[in-house]
């Protein structure tokens, strides 16, 4: 009888952690995107803003494709785009406040999506991600949120290699699990 309720317990927070990573990657970063044409989004997996789709890798076919080299230095003039989304990308990286500030110089307008601390399958995945980002809140406007270093996880990713997945969340927790 205690099997079967373990059982169950745990197929219910599996079910409570899918459901916040769904709402927080999909939902939000879908509603985000139709609120208007984003001149520039970075790190876009396989997104597309309406301008340009600029990302570390190519993850498939998206229109105005831009490779990024170097997060810390676009190939942009100060002030390029008047609308600039970096959805789910700054916590994935050694120094977010530098890339922000590079963010910032390319951009007049600058909204960033991150994995909030209530979606703890995001937060804490320390496959793919290198900071932890310190709010609630998915969406932060014209400013960076309060993060730390994810130590455990560069740890790990010292020893695995950083894996960054750009699909749907179980798809990409399955991929950095090696099981897929």
């Amino acid at each position: 009888m205690i099997f079967l309720l373990m059982i169950a317990a745990l197929i219910l927070v599996s079910t409570l952690l899918w459901l916040a990573n769904h709402l927080s990657y999909r939902y939000l970063k879908e509603r985000t995107l139709r609120e208007r044409r984003w001149d520039y989004n970075i790190c876009c997996g396989e997104t597309d803003g309406g301008g340009i789709n600029a990302d570390i890798v190519r993850h498939g076919a998206v229109p105005n494709f831009e490779l990024v080299t170097d997060v810390e230095r676009l190939p942009h003039p100060d002030g390029a785009f008047a609308q600039v989304l970096c959805s789910h990308t700054l916590e994935h990286v050694d120094d977010p406040a530098a890339m922000f500030r590079e963010l910032q110089r390319v951009g007049r307008r600058v909204t960033i999506l991150v994995p909030p601390l209530w979606d703890l399958a995001a937060a804490l995945n320390p496959f793919e991600h290198r900071v932890i980002f310190l709010t609630f809140a998915t969406r932060h406007d014209d400013r960076l949120p309060p993060h730390v270093r994810y130590l455990p996880a560069r740890w790990l990713q010292r020893v695995r290699g950083q894996r960054i997945v750009a699909h749907t969340p179980g798809a990409r927790l399955l991929k950095a699990l090696g099981l897929r």
